[in-house]
């Protein structure tokens, strides 16, 4: 059992060497956040508003930190880089997974299935934390000289995505100030 969580660990820590494209690509920021960076962010914007909203915080952290998991395997992929994005998660995650115990890991796979699927309020709320983390993170790479414009593209990206009344005032709040 614990060489299969070491072994699940080592893989999971591949997340801090793999880097957000996006910021790369379109915002050419020099050395971006990792994929582990914006999973903490996430995290903890969903511990923040499951508890806010009394939701099932301890889901929505684990929705949170599994969501990009697979990235482990596929990489950071942009919007339309690979038409099969999808199956090609759906494999890197379940390989994963299939190194921890099969109660633990149906447990976890259960999770990000419907975190995919996006129809329960937690999955919907940490799919548009995700879209607020990355205004945040938008934000913070303004301080580092990135020039506003290209940024207002991640920020005008996730406005339409954002549906919740609270997490569009937090939106408004963290875009007014960028």
């Amino acid at each position: 059992m614990i060489k299969k969580f070491a072994d699940f660990t080592l893989e999971a820590q591949k997340l801090k060497d793999e880097y957000r494209k996006g910021w790369k690509v379109k915002a050419g920021v020099r050395n971006p956040e990792s994929v582990a960076d914006h999973t903490y962010g996430l995290a903890m914007l969903s511990m923040l508003f499951g508890d806010y909203k009394d939701l099932d915080t301890e889901k929505c952290l684990r929705m949170a930190i599994l969501h990009d998991l697979a990235e482990v395997i596929t990489g950071d992929l942009l919007p339309g880089e690979n038409n099969n994005k999808r199956n090609d998660e759906d494999r890197a995650m379940k390989k994963l997974l299939k190194i921890l115990p099969s109660s633990i890991s149906k447990k976890y796979l259960q999770i990000w299935e419907e975190f995919k699927i996006g129809k329960s309020k937690e999955a919907k709320l940490v799919h548009e934390l995700d879209k607020l983390e990355m205004v945040a993170q938008a934000l913070r790479y303004s301080g580092q000289g990135v020039k506003k414009e290209i940024l207002q593209i991640f920020v005008k990206g996730a406005k339409g995505k954002i549906k919740d009344d609270d997490l569009i005032k937090l939106y408004n709040e963290l875009a007014r100030r960028l």
